[in-house]
């Protein structure tokens, strides 16, 4: 059972928080109920995506003449808007793809941006937003993508930079295993890196749940993201002891994620 302390409605009206993700489908994966969450508190949520997932390999056809890269953008607007995103920003960096492939060494691939600089350009958004926090991943990217770990250098720059809190996005490997979360998309994604992902539950700071709207929202923020979401991996019997929980490590003082209540798990 799953527990969360009370929050009253629209307590976070005038505050920010910067939201940094390396594809289009990961802010909604990993924090698509913290996203909306923060939304319905009233917080501004500002959503910088690193690159356009253009490696991305498409479930789906493709229009004549579409790109994986424009889907995978067009797919991106609409999850945003599902979760209540208040700023949409790409950085548009190229894909980095996976450990050891050749676009690893291409010069636009994010993993070959200059981590200080892309950092100081995320800091100057959260400073011209008066954002008090950033998200970002923790230190393995969750699961090890060269992309995923990008994200978190260049997010722990920036939060340092611009002298805020951040949140290191994280998965809870303990308790998928303990909830039978086998559905959760992060099991291919480790495989496909062969990096054992998340942490520990003892090494997590907070852990964000949201009611069943919340969790509807970010059921229908992942399917937006159709060419990359196999159709069968939304389970429905399943999904909220996959995605019903979304977890952070803290680095700072708490902050605004704090304030959404940490949820607690029992047996």
């Amino acid at each position: 059972m799953i527990t969360q302390e009370p929050f009253s409605h629209k307590q976070l009206g005038g505050r920010t928080v910067i939201v940094l993700h390396a594809h289009p489908d990961d802010e909604a994966i990993f924090t698509g109920v913290t996203v909306r969450r923060l939304a319905d508190a009233g917080a501004r949520v500002v959503m910088i995506t690193a690159t356009n997932g253009d490696l991305g390999e498409a479930y789906v056809p493709l229009a004549v003449g579409e790109s994986i890269a424009q889907r995978r953008t067009a797919e991106l607007e609409r999850a945003a808007e599902i979760l209540g995103v208040a700023r949409l920003i790409q950085l548009g960096r190229r894909d980095s793809g996976l450990p050891g492939w050749d676009d690893n060494r291409h010069p636009n691939a994010l993993i070959a941006g200059d981590v200080q600089v892309l950092g100081r350009q995320v800091a100057d958004i959260a400073i011209a937003e008066n954002a008090e926090a950033v998200v970002h991943y923790d230190r393995q990217g969750i699961y090890g993508h060269p992309d995923h770990v990008a994200v978190h250098r260049i997010g722990r720059a920036a939060a340092r930079f611009a002298g805020v809190t951040a949140y290191e996005s994280t998965v809870d490997r303990e308790h998928l295993h303990l909830a039978d979360g086998r559905k959760h998309l992060i099991y291919a994604a480790s495989h496909a890196t062969a990096v054992r992902f998340g942490h520990a539950s003892v090494e997590i700071t907070l852990a964000v749940a949201g009611t069943e709207r919340d969790l509807r929202a970010k059921q229908a923020a992942i399917a937006a993201h159709s060419s990359q979401v196999p159709g069968d991996a939304l389970d429905e019997a399943s999904f909220g002891d996959s995605y019903g929980l979304e977890w952070y490590v803290r680095d700072g003082a708490p902050g605004l994620l704090d304030e959404l209540g940490n949820a607690h798990v029992f047996a």
